[in-house]
């Protein structure tokens, strides 16, 4: 791939993709779909065998998706790495990935009531796709964004994405879900005024990554060897960088914390909206007008603390997130105040951006040059290898008890033991070691 590093027109189209690929995470797994089917989608007999909603037998269906999900990224992520990075595919497999999310979102919306197991699905087809294309758009920025501005772009990206969720979701909150008559004739009493929304997630990401696809180029290599040589050969590489982590152990120490913080907040994410649903009586309506906030809090706080990340580092920038949502966490599981339970939302809003964007700034900035995306492959691989356990546990702990309160508690655990595994990062030595020119 030809430098574009520094390229202006490049940085904004990378950051586009986040704006474009937002809406899914918004919608789908935290504000709209996720709460619509824990409430509405699984059906159970009632004394009299009437067939009624289950939100708890919801909630531990949708925690075994999300685990699902986790597993099946942290085995392809660091392979597909390697196989991008030797075959000179990045940018073929973040379209692949692009358009088998948005085909599995458009599948969501004809999963009607009590049709789960179609539904989980495409849930989980559109998710692992989502996720997986992580890997290859997070392993453009080191490439794109010159060692002094790596911070700020990474934050531009998350900010994007937060103006991309919340312009979405006002349009989903608007267009489809307020109204009393559902717009285009679609039926409320199957639900299909909110199921809907997964179309307009679907043709979002669509339309607004092209621009990313248009604008970033593939990475050159030499040569492409045949097929089966290529799957040989990303083998030997991937087992090459596994022995060579030893050398990188900033690398190793960060992605160590990060499966621990990281765990926290995927859990936090795709249950924040259930559980103020389910325990605080949360309203769908609500539920999204909640989201919006958010989102305005978390576009807030990656775009300035990205700036803040160039200034101090993203060491220290990741230790005010997670301070953050240690407190946020501590007045969500202990309140039954919604407003309490408001500010909390907020707290969280101001830290998910930075969480992410410095995570993910800090890695390449310890990365070496010609291994991107396979170090980015053991960056998605660290954010799910037990992010699986985050949310069972969250299912196993609301089915035992049968209380979502003390299923969310798990989060703070997780917050607490990746801040400490945090304190043994050296970002200096990290960066020294990587080769890359610190300016």
């Amino acid at each position: 791939m030809t430098s574009q590093r520094g390229d202006k027109k490049a940085i904004w189209a990378w950051s586009l993709y986040d704006f474009a690929n937002s809406s899914f995470t918004t919608l789908v797994v935290t504000f709209i779909y996720g709460t619509y089917f824990t409430g509405y989608m699984v059906l159970s007999p009632d004394a009299a065998g009437v067939a009624v909603p289950d939100g708890e037998l919801g909630t531990v269906l949708w925690s075994r998706a999300v685990t699902i999900t986790a597993i099946l990224v942290a085995l392809l992520s660091p392979v597909l790495g390697a196989f991008a990075d030797r075959g000179g595919a990045r940018k073929s497999f973040l379209l692949a990935m692009t358009v088998i999310c948005v085909v599995g979102t458009v599948g969501l919306y004809a999963a009607e009531p009590g049709q789960v197991m179609q539904a989980l699905f495409w849930f989980v087809a559109a998710n692992v796709a989502f996720e997986t294309a992580q890997v290859f758009y997070n392993a453009y920025l080191p490439d794109i964004a010159r060692p002094d501005q790596i911070g700020r772009v990474s934050g531009y990206g998350w900010a994007l994405g937060y103006v991309g969720g919340l312009l979405c979701l006002g349009i989903a909150l608007v267009v489809f879900v307020n109204p009393e008559v559902a717009p285009f004739g679609l039926d409320k009493a199957l639900g299909e005024h909110v199921r809907a929304t997964n179309l307009l997630v679907a043709g979002w990401f669509a339309v607004f990554s092209i621009p990313t696809f248009l604008v970033l180029r593939e990475v050159q290599v030499e040569s492409r060897p045949p097929l089966g040589t290529l799957v040989k050969e990303s083998f030997g590489e991937l087992a090459e960088t596994a022995r060579e982590l030893r050398r990188y152990r900033q690398i190793v120490r960060l992605l160590v914390a990060r499966i621990f913080y990281n765990d926290g907040l995927v859990t936090l994410i795709a249950f924040g909206g259930i559980y103020a649903q389910g325990t605080l009586g949360f309203e769908i309506g609500e539920v999204l007008l909640f989201g919006i906030v958010l989102n305005v809090a978390a576009m807030i706080g990656a775009l300035g603390f990205g700036f803040l990340d160039d200034r101090i580092g993203g060491r220290p920038v990741l230790f005010m997130s997670l301070a953050l949502l240690i407190v946020a966490a501590m007045l969500a599981v202990s309140t039954e105040s919604r407003t309490v339970f408001w500010v909390s939302g907020v707290l969280v809003g101001l830290a998910i951006g930075p969480n992410q964007s410095a995570s993910r700034s800090l890695l390449g900035r310890f990365v070496p040059d010609d291994k991107e995306t396979e170090f980015y492959g053991f960056f998605a691989f660290s954010g799910k290898a037990t992010a699986f356990i985050g949310p069972f546990l969250l299912g196993v702990l609301t089915q035992a008890f049968g209380s979502q309160r003390i299923g969310i508690s798990v989060v703070l655990v997780l917050f607490v033991i990746g801040a400490a595994l945090l304190t043994r990062v050296d970002e200096a030595e990290g960066i020294a070691l990587s080769g890359r020119p610190s300016t």
